[in-house]
């Protein structure tokens, strides 16, 4: 039988009971169902921008195969830590998290400080339908934020970039490329203090991108650099596996 989280009970450790309640799978459905919605009208809204900008069909689509391609990869990231967080939330609520823009390890985190302040913590003996109940609500708190402060400043952001790109069009070409550059460098940097294994990944990872990069280059061979993200990353995995078992 499956219980509504307002009906938790502080006593049971039956999670399961509570976690795989009809309303937290249509809750996940229904984020899901968002997702898909949104693809739809972005890849409209692109088709139909890109004879206004002199772009090709054809290099849509090529723009298309790309990001997909090279979402393979960080996607693999994303569906190892659904593995290891489904047997603390549950099915529906991993759905819900992995569906929605934030971060797995700060929800988790959340998740874990609401436990502990009930005197428990997340998959031990204690950890009950009501400790569920409250860290679950924590970690949909945590993930929400994400989206409330994407909702209410992207038009901020969006009212500078445009009074920027008019006082200062090359200022503004180099800021989006290097605040993404910023962000993956502090990512890449918070890895190798970690262990020398951590750090021989980040150089494998980075030479495997090269390497392709520069091969695809010589070859000519668009596809390979569309490709390049997805290889390296598995070779990383690959590396790691046998780093670790060894």
């Amino acid at each position: 039988m499956y219980l509504p989280l307002a009906a938790a009970d502080p006593a049971s450790t039956d999670i399961w009971a509570v976690a795989n309640s009809p309303f937290l799978w249509f809750c996940a459905l229904g984020v899901f169902a968002v997702i898909f919605v949104q693809t739809f009208l972005y890849s409209r809204a692109a088709k139909a921008a890109a004879p206004h900008v002199d772009m090709p069909l054809r290099e849509v689509k090529e723009a298309f195969r790309a990001g997909a391609v090279a979402s393979i990869g960080p996607s693999l990231s994303v569906v190892l830590v659904a593995i290891a967080l489904l047997a603390l939330f549950g099915t529906p609520a991993v759905l819900v998290r992995i569906g929605l823009i934030g971060s797995a390890a700060t929800e988790t985190a959340s998740a874990n400080l609401a436990a502990q302040s009930m005197g428990s913590m997340l998959g031990g003996d204690s950890y009950t339908q009501q400790v569920f109940a409250v860290a679950f609500m924590a970690m949909s708190l945590s993930g929400g934020m994400w989206m409330l402060c994407t909702l209410l400043l992207t038009p901020v952001l969006k009212r500078g970039s445009k009074s920027l790109a008019k006082r200062n069009p090359a200022a503004m070409a180099l800021i989006p490329t290097a605040a993404l550059l910023g962000a993956f460098s502090m990512l890449t940097i918070a890895e190798i203090p970690k262990s020398n294994i951590h750090m021989m990944l980040v150089l494998i990872s980075a030479a495997s991108m090269a390497f392709f990069l520069f091969l695809a280059k010589v070859l000519g061979a668009k596809w390979l650099k569309e490709w390049a993200l997805g290889f390296a990353i598995l070779i990383a995995i690959t590396a790691g596996y046998f780093m670790h078992t060894a």
